[in-house]
């Protein structure tokens, strides 16, 4: 019996499996939120440097090496390394209360929140599709909108090394299997095309009109990966559900924290909430409703 099999036939060991494997990516997923917006500014920092002649090799800036895997995981506050037995998703925050084991300083909850959800997302999805193809990229999909959220919510950034990445993703799985989506070549060239026009046609209308920047280009990148994924029906409601939350969102930071009109908000995080919304109720039920 092959391991797929192994594991449909059980939906409980399925289950298991997945949510250990969620948990590990989890714990991966918080490094790159971390530790990519870190990388991309040191880069930034060092071209520019370069292209203005202030040193002759832009490897003279890097100092220690900072990337994915580089520098061992440690506490931001006492530099203290982090132990492997203090990096177990979940169990390790708990069992030291969610503090570094040294300086007994906090950390932040987000990263076993990010680590269950992770977790769970992938249970649920094997006990729906099944130990099969369409989990794998169902996952792959979700977990890379995790991380393009949480980055933008922290940095007001989403990076091109996530979202365009996630948008050719998109379009070739539905061109070379167009049935493991349901999406199809078609729908998901006209809707990468058609939701990155949309925004970026409103981007310069606001910017002829008021003379501001209204949106970044990020967003355009990432509302045309999703309708990449998921075809041109779920953009009107992607950016219905976006727009909403979004507005409501800001409303209560102004009304309750005393936010600024003028400070921006970053829209990232609204699309994929959005874009998991169309992914689990379906573009054609909701299209559905509305007759």
């Amino acid at each position: 019996m092959q391991f797929p099999e192994f594991l449909n036939s059980s939906p409980a060991q399925a289950f298991t499996v997945f949510l250990i494997a969620g948990l590990m990516i989890g714990s991966f997923v918080n490094v790159v939120t971390y530790r990519l917006p870190i990388m991309l500014n040191r880069q930034w920092q060092i071209e520019t440097r370069h292209f203005l002649g202030l040193l002759r090799d832009p490897r003279d800036a890097e100092g220690r090496p900072f990337n994915l895997v580089r520098p061992w995981s440690h506490c931001p506050n006492c530099q203290r390394r982090i132990r492997p037995w203090e990096m177990i998703p979940v169990f390790s925050y708990l069992l030291l209360l969610g503090k570094c084991a040294g300086c007994r300083q906090r950390f932040s909850l987000r990263y076993p929140a990010v680590e269950l959800a992770c977790g769970l997302l992938a249970g649920f999805l094997v006990l729906i599709y099944g130990a099969g193809w369409l989990t794998m990229a169902l996952l792959l999909f979700c977990y890379m909108l995790i991380a393009l959220a949480i980055i933008d919510a922290e940095n007001q950034l989403l990076p091109d090394i996530i979202t365009l990445p996630l948008l050719w993703l998109g379009l070739l799985l539905n061109a070379l299997f167009p049935d493991l989506l349901g999406t199809g070549p078609a729908d998901a060239i006209i809707g990468a095309a058609a939701a990155y026009l949309l925004l970026g046609g409103f981007h310069y209308a606001y910017q002829i009109l008021t003379g501001k920047e209204g949106m970044a280009h990020g967003d355009f990148k990432l509302l045309a990966a999703l309708c990449a994924w998921l075809g041109w029906i779920a953009l009107p409601f992607i950016v219905l559900i976006a727009s909403v939350t979004g507005a409501i969102w800001g409303l209560a930071l102004v009304t309750i924290r005393g936010r600024a009109w003028s400070q921006p908000l970053a829209f990232g995080p609204f699309l994929v909430f959005a874009g998991f919304t169309v992914l689990l109720v379906g573009p054609e039920r909701m299209s559905g409703w509305l007759g």
